[in-house]
């Protein structure tokens, strides 16, 4: 009955740590907000940057597995190259032994209820007092977290100590060490965490359960084992997203053998030139020893096994989207990102086609970096006009849909950036309609032989095209001049309607025109109105936050 209770506890020290685990991850991942997407979007622009962002990001957040998830929805996005990708995944696996160093150096010889218990009260209080505060609620889970942290460290120490004392451990010592290996990688397939598994292997090493080269092992099958968790998440996705998951695969299985075949000489290595004689520093050197050495491996070869991994996988396009087909729901603010990224594309291709319907040259604005290689890919540019309206239709129904999915998970703070974002691409649509529906108009217009007609269309046409250029102009620099130039924007649109109007009645007193071309001119000046102003509508929610919209749209409402 003793081993039961003592197993029972050994197992509420592995959920409490995994609960810390959870609570210290939602609290820096909503504390940090996009700081660190945003980050690791800058400094990935080489393969060193993208493993130093990659240690970095996974060393304060402490979740390899969740910035391994986010690096795929963004390389099946296009955002990372792939092989940028798995330099980020390289460097998420040296910075995630960090929690490891904190556990080794902190959980063993502190006394833990120093640390654990003060913590623990002070989260728990601010959270029932002050936790309808988002930057108050996420604190209290950090303190909350790690205190339960060390508390299920403890519970763990305890039952290994105790069962250390009753069970003749020293008999098993002598298994062939793959069954270790095994033991690491099945213990981090259950538990999904190899943060987990080394806490395990600390407390039995610090107990004496299991010797330094055993704990080594069963940390070495820990490598392989987390791996799971991607591998799962890429069943399905995109030829890119599968490719990275094939990518870390072949990192860890090889990283796994090689460690594990020169296993003695590192272990040497550790104890007798680095002199490092405490087992527990010893096992985590370990770990961020063979993970630094797979990044000096794998690192010069990135270009290579990138071009390797392109023979597996044949690309499918089952959906118009360039962003979030690729995205996870189970991780919202990435998805939140994406969405973000899509709803800007759906506005880039919306603004070509509009364009285009005025007969304007576009080569300025379909060359954007960002979009062109998705729309490359997706031959958007061959298109026809109602090939390119009906992918419009496609892409908004996606956007739609992915919309109703997304604001289940996330929280009430992020729902007004969600509904901005939804409504741009629903301004967008209304624009690319208006055109859409006087076709006929603007091929009368176009094609004039009246001077009065052929006029007024290459005006309004020409004050489109420097609408355009302005708004694409305030997308790619939008913390500088988004407001003002935005409201300059709207004025403009309103101005030119109706001055182009009042220049049309003075000329038709002095010019014979027949009744049907007045009303195409009035019915097309109104339409582009209608058009032009949904679509600056429609950049104001992509660019503004919640409270600048509010104040644009106050001041425009009556107009």
């Amino acid at each position: 009955m003793d081993i039961f209770i003592l197993i029972l506890k050994l197992c509420a020290g592995v959920g409490l740590f995994l609960f810390a685990m959870y609570l210290l991850e939602e609290s820096l991942k909503n504390l940090s907000g996009r700081n660190f997407k945003l980050f690791l979007q800058r400094i990935t622009k080489n393969k060193i940057g993208a493993v130093a962002g990659g240690a970095i990001v996974t060393g304060i957040l402490q979740s390899s597995s969740m910035v391994s998830l986010m690096v795929l929805a963004f390389v099946g996005a296009g955002v990372f190259t792939m092989k940028n990708a798995l330099a980020i995944i390289l460097g998420a696996n040296l910075g995630t032994t960090l929690d490891s160093w904190v556990v080794a150096t902190l959980g063993f010889k502190t006394n833990i209820e120093v640390i654990a218990y003060p913590a623990v009260f002070i989260g728990g209080l601010l959270l029932i007092l002050f936790g309808k505060r988002k930057s108050i609620k996420y604190l209290s889970y950090f303190l909350f977290g790690f205190g339960l942290l060390f508390i299920g460290l403890a519970f763990m120490k305890t039952a290994m100590e105790a069962q250390v004392k009753s069970f003749a451990f020293a008999q098993y010592a002598e298994m062939p060490s793959i069954i270790f290996l095994a033991i690491g990688f099945l213990i981090t397939l259950l538990v999904q965490s190899s943060s987990v598994t080394m806490a395990l292997t600390l407390t039995a090493l610090h107990t004496g359960a299991v010797t330094f080269p055993i704990a080594a092992v069963i940390v070495l099958g820990s490598e392989t084992g987390t791996t799971i968790k991607l591998l799962l998440s890429g069943i399905g996705g995109t030829a890119s997203k599968k490719r990275v998951v094939l990518g870390n695969l072949l990192f860890n299985i090889t990283l796994t053998i090689l460690a594990f075949v020169l296993l003695k000489p590192i272990l040497r290595l550790i104890t007798d030139i680095l002199d490092i004689r405490n087992p527990l520093i010893g096992l985590v050197t370990f770990s961020s020893l063979i993970n630094l050495c797979s990044i000096l491996l794998f690192l010069p070869l990135l270009d290579p096994f990138a071009k390797f991994l392109e023979k597996f996988f044949k690309d499918i396009d089952a959906t118009v989207a360039g962003f979030i087909g690729n995205a996870n729901i189970s991780e919202p603010q990435t998805s939140l990102d994406l969405f973000r990224m899509e709803t800007a594309y759906f506005l880039h291709n919306a603004m070509v086609l509009n364009l285009e319907q005025l007969d304007i040259e576009t080569s300025w604005i379909i060359s954007k970096a960002e979009f062109k290689r998705i729309n490359d890919s997706k031959k958007f540019h061959l298109k026809t006009t109602t090939e390119k309206y009906e992918f419009l239709k496609l892409l908004q129904g996606e956007l739609q849909m992915f919309y109703v999915a997304l604001r289940t998970k996330l929280d009430e703070d992020d729902y007004a950036e969600l509904n901005q974002l939804v409504s741009s691409a629903r301004s967008s649509m209304y624009s690319v309609k208006s055109l859409k529906d006087m076709n006929s108009d603007i091929s009368n217009l176009l094609r004039s032989s009246k001077n009065i007609k052929f006029d007024f269309f290459t005006l309004r046409k020409n004050q489109t095209e420097e609408l355009y250029k302005l708004l694409n102009i305030i997308m790619e620099k939008p913390e500088q001049i988004s407001y003002d130039a935005l409201h300059t924007a709207l004025n403009d649109v309103q101005n030119n309607y109706t001055l182009a109007l009042n220049n049309f009645y003075k000329e038709v007193q002095n010019n014979a025109i027949e009744g049907i071309d007045t009303t195409t001119i009035i019915n097309f000046n109104r339409e582009l109105y209608s058009s032009n102003k949904a679509m600056v509508m429609a950049v104001k929610d992509l660019l503004l936050n919640e409270k600048e919209a509010e104040v644009f749209n106050d001041v425009h409402a009556c107009r």
